[in-house]
């Protein structure tokens, strides 16, 4: 009888500890999705061109882990007067770049609190004209190559030059980077601007030649008007 109720016992806490178990990894599951893909990478490079209506505003969010150097710019590709609101705020909620506004702008944090930033372009002035806006953002985290550091120096190698120029090397293509996309940035205004001017050009001389056109067979028709000899029907005997 011992044997047997120990038995029931084992076959009622198995389903147990088996849903337990299960809630342990839909937790662990959840908590992983919860986190960005790009958490532990040493360096992150975004560019987008969105399009912000007329008279709207729009804001985009990204991550930053503490620690890690967040820079983000923005450029008025074409549309309207070609600037547009530009503003930032920080992990707390505080704006850290106040609204201007302006055709190009940019914001650095060099030590980020960790949190996710929020980046907003205003429309709102332009009440009849959207624009199309380019957004470069990089999350770059230097203190990545110090682990890296400390991880060789555990296997008792000297790595401290290396590890240097490779910061260095990290630290000047992040700035080279931020150079490329704003040479992008003007790159692409400059396109908008000629493909803008040509559509101007071919329409105003399409117009001018239909123009010309029309007052050309408005003369030649008054002209002709003015030598047409009109022929009696009825001649005089």
């Amino acid at each position: 009888m011992q044997l047997t109720w120990q038995r029931e016992q084992i076959n009622l806490l198995f389903p147990i500890a088996l849903i337990c178990c299960c809630l342990l990894i839909d937790v662990a599951t959840a908590q992983e999705a919860q986190q960005p893909w790009y958490e532990n990478l040493p360096a992150v490079a975004m560019d987008y061109k969105v399009h912000i209506d007329a008279g709207k505003e729009d804001c985009y969010h990204q991550y930053v882990q503490a620690g890690a150097t967040f820079y983000v710019s923005f450029s008025v590709v074409r549309g309207g007067d070609g600037m547009a609101g530009f503003a930032v705020r920080n992990p707390a909620g505080e704006v850290v770049k106040p609204y201007q506004w302006q055709a190009t702008a940019d914001y650095t944090d060099q030590v980020s609190p960790g949190g996710y930033y929020s980046v907003c372009i205003d429309n709102q002035f332009s009440r009849f004209a959207g624009k199309l806006v380019n957004i470069y953002i990089t999350v770059v985290k230097y203190d990545a190559w110090d682990k890296y550091a400390k991880e060789i120096e555990q296997l008792q190698l000297n790595m401290q030059n290396f590890t240097a120029t490779i910061g260095t090397v990290e630290r000047n293509i992040n700035d080279m980077m931020g150079y490329q996309a704003h040479s992008r940035h003007r790159e692409s205004r400059d396109y908008a601007l000629l493909l803008d001017n040509n559509s101007y050009i071919q329409a105003f001389s399409i117009s001018q030649i239909v123009v010309i056109l029309i007052t050309c067979s408005i003369q030649v028709f008054f002209v002709r008007k003015l030598f047409e000899v009109k022929s009696n029907s009825k001649s005089r005997i």
